[in-house]
């Protein structure tokens, strides 16, 4: 009487009509399914090594043989289901949307059945994406949604092992923040007088701010009772629409306080929309933002940026200054004036004071020698 061969174990190999050998193994897919397979080879020996490393697969829980599914179809299904549900934000997922249908779906690597999917091939894609003339950062991006992408396919069991894991992953090269000065601030600002975007910028550098968690602020979120303003929104383009979306990360919903130069800012913006609501009658769009147009809607952070361009020429300002400078500035600011490195964290919402202290590093030796300097007259 013949003996059930266990699971995994397959059957005896067996020799074909053509002369090749084969042998079957039984197995229970990721839906709970028995499955059979089926392991061919030229020689009876070849084919026993053949079903051994498949039997090793299958103990891994993993999929018998990689998809012929090629990587742009498995891209789009992706896109279409795993990136919708996850949790990132909308933006986000308008990013890597469109990464991933541009340059891994529509890439040469996108024709390449995911059973052809190696380290190498990884890395002959990213050397054309930078042949392309990508920056380093936005290979770096491009080479995460890949990787998320090829992740989810192991974990569908469409593939065994992630090949974008053993690739090179693209080197991203530290810059320390740029920042302005006090006097470049007050140039800035005195240059921006002409333009409704000057107490954005004043909010900007008076707070540390990112540039969509104050274009997302509006009246409710100011507690004039505590002196606070509630960060909880950073306003975005997605789909070609302003939405306000959660913040970065869980660390960047928090309460800043108003100083009396930010109360001044409010107070004045109070008033000038009180001006344009009169003035614009029915056309007025009440939608409780505090920076708005003159007709009461978003402001757009093209529209910012481009005024600040405006102004920091003005100002006879280095090109490279944009929106987040004045960011930086106020974190520089506060860390060259003696507050400390995890309240200057805690104002600014990053996720860790290590990112701070990365970001910021430029600081530390002017700290340093002032901490020093203190040190020394404190015991003298």
């Amino acid at each position: 009487m013949s003996v059930r061969r266990g699971n995994h174990e397959g059957s005896k190999p067996i020799q074909r009509k053509d002369g090749r050998w084969q042998v079957a193994l039984r197995y229970i897919d990721a839906e709970g399914l028995a499955k059979r397979t089926t392991v061919t080879a030229a020689t009876q020996k070849e084919v026993r090594e053949r079903a051994k490393e498949v039997r090793e697969r299958l103990d891994k829980n993993q999929p018998p043989k990689d998809a012929k599914i090629t990587v742009a179809v498995f891209t789009r299904e992706w896109i279409e289901s795993t990136l919708e549900v996850s949790e990132r934000k909308e933006s986000t997922k308008a990013l890597y949307r469109a990464l991933a249908t541009k340059h891994i779906a529509g890439s040469k690597l996108g024709a390449v059945p995911m059973d052809r999917m190696t380290p190498r091939r990884v890395d002959a894609w990213l050397a054309d994406l930078r042949r392309a003339g990508l920056s380093q950062s936005s290979r770096r991006s491009i080479y995460i949604v890949l990787r998320s992408i090829l992740d989810t396919a192991v974990r569908d069991k469409v593939i065994a092992e992630n090949p974008a894991a053993k690739a090179t992953r693209p080197r991203v090269e530290h810059h320390e923040a740029a920042y302005l000065t006090p006097d470049q601030v007050r140039a800035l600002l005195a240059a921006s007088d002409t333009t409704r975007y000057r107490p954005l910028f004043e909010m900007m550098v008076n707070t540390g701010l990112r540039r969509g968690e104050a274009l997302a602020l509006t009246w409710d979120k100011v507690d004039e009772d505590e002196g606070v303003l509630r960060i909880d929104g950073t306003l975005a383009r997605v789909a070609g629409e302003l939405v306000v979306t959660p913040p970065k990360t869980a660390r960047s919903r928090r309460v800043v306080s108003i100083s009396a130069t930010v109360q001044e800012v409010l107070r004045q913006l109070r008033q000038r929309q009180r001006v344009e609501r009169l003035r614009a009658g029915s056309q007025w769009h009440q939608t409780g933002f505090i920076f708005t147009t003159e007709l009461g809607m978003p402001c757009d952070p093209r529209n910012a940026l481009r005024a600040l361009k405006v102004s920091a020429e003005k100002a006879g300002l280095p090109s490279a200054v944009g929106l987040h400078t004045l960011r930086h500035s106020a974190a520089t600011a506060m860390l060259t004036n003696g507050v400390p490195l995890k309240v200057v964290s805690d104002v600014l919402g990053h996720s860790s004071i290590a990112i701070t202290g990365d970001v910021y590093g430029h600081v530390a030796p002017e700290v340093a020698t002032d901490a020093l300097a203190k040190l020394g007259a404190a015991l003298a």
